[in-house]
């Protein structure tokens, strides 16, 4: 890999799902690897478990570590080609990238979609102007439209949980489990990236995938496909072997929230037999019931602990590649 953006610069996801789960049994077999080299990790927005699982595999594998919250402590950066800076911005991407290439082997960062400009979301200008003018691998800590080190995160949870017949190498015969993902109600507008890269991942396990949410926050087209939507939660939610709940704001009417529908909050009732996951942080009682997280249904222990060996395989296979 030359950068870590999307799932997509993982190319045998399978294998990388396998060697991220046997992380855990000797998490410092590779701590010479990054010995005498630095990552810095930008972060334009909070963080808790993404900063620190990040830093604890970088400390796994030997790295030094940087932190800075640039968007408190650094320069506001220009990122259009050919701008003339007569204005607030001080300090120009193309400079803070070389730099910062200079200071680090590998650089992190993580920035939010400001979800006011679907086009201006889309055209990812942090993370891409980091990847194009740093002569570093870039790693996505989370960005406008995508969170993959969570993805990958939640489909080795799912591996874990499911077992290894998800993976479309080690298939079975017979029926493939269900796995849906499920809005649920927020009082504030959040970002599609995490929804983006579950069903990424999902799209590349052997599962029965389909999704649901009120009608008014479908996702991008182009990143669902064909995944099957329905808007009846219940029916959605039956027979699930595992439910990811998360919420995000309309697409469509980009940022926007349509409804705070609380019948769509995942209870005991709704959950049933299925395994609960969520991202973290979570709203209790508004996105899922103190009842199901507090229960031996909740996952979002495991897929938070999951960070740590997903963000340890991307930065292990980037370092092989690292003079």
């Amino acid at each position: 890999m030359k950068h870590f953006l999307s799932l997509q610069d993982i190319p045998d996801f399978d294998t990388a799902i396998l060697e991220a789960i046997a992380l855990k049994k000797d998490p410092l077999s590779d701590k010479k690897l990054g010995r005498d080299k630095t990552l810095g990790l930008l972060f334009f927005n909070a963080s808790l478990r993404t900063r620190i699982s990040t830093q604890k595999a970088a400390k796994n594998l030997g790295l030094e570590v940087i932190v800075m919250n640039f968007s408190q402590e650094g320069w506001q950066l220009e990122y259009e080609d050919g701008a003339v800076m007569n204005s607030g911005k001080a300090e120009h991407i193309k400079e803070a990238a070389g730099v910062l290439s200079g200071y680090c082997d590998l650089i992190g960062v993580r920035a939010f979609a400001e979800l006011q400009s679907c086009e201006e979301d889309q055209k990812e200008k942090v993370l891409l102007g980091f990847a194009k003018h740093a002569s570093v691998p870039i790693i996505n800590l989370e960005s406008a439209l995508d969170h993959p080190l969570q993805g990958f995160a939640d489909a080795i949870t799912i591996t874990e949980e499911l077992g290894e017949q998800v993976l479309p190498s080690l298939k079975k015969e017979g029926t493939a489990p269900k796995v849906v993902l499920s809005w649920a109600p927020h009082p504030r507008a959040l970002p599609h990236a995490v929804a983006n890269s579950f069903i990424a991942a999902m799209k590349r396990l052997h599962i029965d995938f389909s999704i649901t949410h009120p009608k008014g926050y479908e996702l991008d087209p182009l990143i669902t496909g064909n995944a099957p939507i329905e808007y009846d939660q219940d029916k959605a939610l039956a027979g699930a072997a595992v439910v990811y709940v998360k919420n995000w704001s309309s697409f469509k009417d980009y940022g926007k929230v349509m409804c705070e529908d609380p019948s769509w909050t995942i209870t005991s009732e709704k959950i049933g037999n299925a395994q609960c996951m969520h991202c973290l942080p979570v709203r209790r009682n508004v996105v899922i019931a103190d009842a199901v997280l507090d229960s031996d249904k909740s996952l979002v222990l495991a897929q938070a602990n999951n960070r740590t060996y997903a963000a340890q395989w991307v930065l292990k296979e980037l370092l092989k590649t690292t003079p």
